[in-house]
């Protein structure tokens, strides 16, 4: 069953995607997998679909998942990198759009909205095009052309709406009276996708969690994922431990850290300004009160990152082969914050997640290489 904040239980086959009192949704918790109910014959993420709430007879699947893990470090403490750019639309937004669109497609639905600050964008316009489903996707008109280029190439309707970030979601949500609204950042079943990079990790390192797990927030399904995923093996007994979630968000735009500082359960409101991580710039994430509930139960932190410190972090990465898009790039500068804080702790297992390519932000990188 999908359930709402008031506790509210919907049908899990039911196309909607939020509650009647106006809340997210989330599937019930489920009981999690074992390393005996991975299908090893699978070469996507599709080989965990065990953990999901129900079968899927036809997945819509390009491939995503199976991205490596790479031997890395900050400053000479080891860690390891995730790069999901290599799934297929070069984002890690490929890993819930999977699930969401094979469940649209189950579900009959021909045509849905789609808003994205771009890497949602164009994972959505892709694997509705591998569904056969009409796609409209709604961005700000300052999203990096890249990111707009290849959602239209996939034969989606792309509008570019005036403003920041919070205003293309505010007007999604006018326009999901007359369309299927199938937003990356409300609909359940995008979360039951992401949670599989958890059962991935898991499977990369033996087997066994990590100590904590350091990634980039906007909206927060990342985050809302891993919790879900680790929670999952947690509750199979598959492992021991929750890992500590470390979560970066750019000083610019950085809501989380504001009420994860204060102790609050939700997000305020706040005075931010245009930030080069563009994919994290958003004021009012729909899910804050379950993202920052999920920082605090595996005992994690966050940390803003300044603005000056994420074109350099950029840079380093890409001087070691990293091609990392500026979202993803905060994590470095919030690792070393984090190491200072001991947060982060030298000789543990640590996975660190780069959630896209560089090349999705091309113009933005030149603009940064130009200023240098």
């Amino acid at each position: 069953m999908l359930v709402d904040r008031a506790g509210r239980r919907y049908p899990l086959d039911e196309p909607r995607w939020r509650g009647d009192d106006g809340s997210p949704l989330l599937v019930e918790p489920l009981p999690g997998i074992t390393r005996d109910d991975v299908d090893t014959r699978v070469r996507s993420q599709w080989r965990y679909a065990a953990a999901l709430p129900r079968p899927v007879d036809r997945p819509v699947s390009l491939g995503e998942g199976c991205t490596p893990l790479l031997p890395f470090d900050v400053d000479g403490v080891p860690l390891a990198v995730k790069p999901e750019w290599f799934n297929p639309t070069a984002s890690f937004k490929d890993r819930g759009t999977t699930v969401m669109m094979s469940v649209l497609a189950a579900q009959g639905v021909t045509g849905m909205l789609e808003d994205s600050s771009g890497n949602g964008g164009s994972s959505v316009a892709a694997y509705a095009a591998a569904a056969g489903i009409r796609a409209t996707v709604l961005a700000p008109e300052s999203t990096s052309p890249a990111k707009i280029q290849q959602s239209r190439a996939h034969g989606a309707t792309v509008a570019l709406v005036p403003g920041n970030r919070q205003a293309t979601a505010d007007e999604a949500v006018r326009r999901s009276a007359s369309t299927c609204y199938a937003s990356h950042n409300w609909h359940p079943y995008f979360l039951q996708g992401t949670k599989l990079l958890a059962y991935e990790i898991w499977e990369d390192l033996g087997f066994r969690a990590p100590d904590a797990v350091v990634l980039p927030a906007g909206a927060g399904s990342l985050v809302l994922g891993c919790h879900l995923g680790f929670g999952e093996l947690l509750r199979s007994g598959a492992i021991g431990r929750r890992p500590r979630l470390l979560v970066a968000q750019p000083a610019h735009c950085s809501p989380l850290v504001a009420a994860f500082a204060t102790g609050a359960p939700a997000v305020g409101p706040g005075q931010w300004s245009p930030t080069v991580a563009e994919g994290t710039a958003i004021a009012f994430p729909v899910r804050d009160r379950e993202v920052l509930a999920a920082i605090r139960a595996s005992d994690g932190d966050l940390a803003a990152v300044a603005e000056a410190d994420i074109a350099p972090a950029t840079f380093e990465l890409a001087r070691r082969g990293l091609y990392a898009e500026p979202t993803s790039s905060i994590v470095v500068p919030a690792i070393r914050e984090f190491l200072r804080r001991g947060t982060l702790r030298p000789g543990e297992t640590t996975v660190v997640i780069l959630t896209g390519s560089a090349l999705k932000a091309a113009d933005t990188v030149g603009r940064l290489l130009a200023g240098r």
